[in-house]
């Protein structure tokens, strides 16, 4: 008992944390990776002064088979895909300006390109954003919150993240399909408990949207 409240604790310190490095991210300080690290961290941190097991964490490899099962979450985790397929069509039809910003912003950290270095890194990140976003952050917050408040506040820290100054039209076409998926993301998990599942999800959006970036910037 006197465990879980030290890890109870220490989880809302770092949640606080989590949250003021995001929005020191609309300041240009790149801290955004910092609020991964700590959430990375200290899920792994807070499990051991717990002492519990990996099964029903959030991050239980096993369960992958279980809940992938379920046929409802396989609409949840294509959404992703459909929504980066969106925001690369509306880009070239509306912001085309979207697809230079995008391939700096994301490059800054992974280049765009297709190959098999680069699909590895997407996976890392992707991984990386889905343990501590969802399997650290949304599982803690949402047992002081509904589920509903959780996702989308979780969704919103998740969104300034990826704020890169520049065009505003562009910087907030880009943000709304980055909030989007961070909510679909939250659901896949909320719906599955496990955040290698909503990492499944990520990466293969992530993708799906870097190769259809290679392939019109080819074409131009």
């Amino acid at each position: 008992m006197k465990n879980t409240k030290k890890s109870f604790l220490m989880a809302i310190v770092i949640m606080v944390v989590m949250a003021i490095v995001s929005f020191t991210n609309l300041f240009e300080l790149n801290l955004s990776s910092a609020a991964i690290i700590l959430g990375i961290v200290f899920f792994f941190v807070c499990k051991a002064i717990e002492r519990q097991p990996m099964q029903g964490s959030g991050l239980d490899f096993k369960a992958i088979g279980g809940g992938l099962k379920d046929k409802k979450i396989w609409i949840w985790l294509v959404l992703p895909i459909v929504m980066g397929a969106v925001c690369v069509l509306l880009s070239v039809l509306f912001v085309p300006e979207y697809i230079r910003y995008e391939t700096l912003r994301a490059g800054a950290f992974v280049k765009i390109e297709i190959s098999v270095k680069s699909f590895i890194m997407f996976l890392v990140f992707a991984l990386g954003e889905e343990i501590a976003w969802r399997a650290f952050f949304q599982n803690r917050l949402s047992k002081v919150l509904p589920i509903i408040p959780t996702v989308l506040v979780t969704s919103f820290l998740f969104t300034l993240g990826h704020y890169k100054q520049g065009d505003m039209a562009v910087v907030l076409f880009g943000l709304v399909f980055t909030l989007i998926n961070s909510v679909l993301y939250g659901v896949v998990f909320h719906k599955s408990k496990n955040s290698w599942i909503s990492t499944i999800s990520h990466f293969a959006a992530n993708i799906f949207q870097v190769v259809l970036i290679v392939l019109i910037t080819k074409g131009q």
